[in-house]
């Protein structure tokens, strides 16, 4: 593999984490929109996140990328590449930490929502100040766990034609017919940036799992 075959990996693994970063910024928005509405007093708004998370999770990321690329532009709304991907992803990044966080919420103790009531907070202040908080640190180990499944979930995205790291890897393989070294390399970029993540997810566990004895 020469200089300029490295080079053009780098870009797509430029492209995918820049994809990650908005995919997961978009879902952390997003997410905790659903989060409160399934965690809400209204039926109506859990009943509607509970099945916009059952579609997301029920349904194949590949399949959620199709529709969003070509269902948009049946509907006549062209997009990019890889504005329907960033689209796609962030829905699916939504249902995902929606569901992740609302479990957080609900283990946070009853009693500090009632002790909360107890002191007059309005809803605003008892989420921000009280549980929103707790539910964020026993969220974390399941949050950076999906987001080193979101950063291989990338590679997905080749299939509206957007070239991240591993479509960049197919296109120098089929080039230089070097399937092992190319996607070796790929493999090992993809490793370097998940396995930190991965220990962090761990170790960020083990501390929540201590601290709870």
């Amino acid at each position: 593999m020469d200089e300029k075959e490295f080079i053009f990996l780098l870009q797509g693994l430029k492209w995918t984490l820049a994809l990650t970063a908005i995919a997961f910024a978009g879902g952390i928005v997003s997410g905790l929109v659903v989060a409160l509405a399934r965690t809400s007093d209204s039926r109506t708004l859990a009943r509607v996140t509970a099945g916009y998370i059952s579609l997301f999770q029920g349904t194949p990321l590949l399949m959620q990328l199709f529709v969003v690329y070509y269902g948009l532009a049946l509907a006549g709304l062209r997009l990019e590449a890889w504005q329907a991907v960033a689209i796609g992803f962030t829905l699916h990044a939504s249902a995902y930490l929606g569901e992740i966080w609302r479990g957080s919420i609900e283990a946070v103790p009853r009693g500090q929502m009632e002790a909360a009531k107890a002191l007059s907070l309005g809803y605003v202040s008892r989420m921000k100040d009280v549980i929103l908080p707790q539910a964020i640190r026993i969220s974390l180990p399941a949050t950076v766990g999906f987001l080193v499944q979101l950063i291989k979930g990338t590679s997905l995205a080749a299939i509206v034609g957007f070239t991240e790291l591993a479509r960049a890897g197919g296109i120098i393989s089929n080039q230089t017919f070097k399937p092992l070294l190319v996607y070796g390399v790929v493999g090992a970029m993809y490793f370097l940036i998940c396995w930190p993540l991965s220990l962090l997810g761990t170790r960020l566990e083990h501390r929540l799992a201590t601290a709870t004895r």
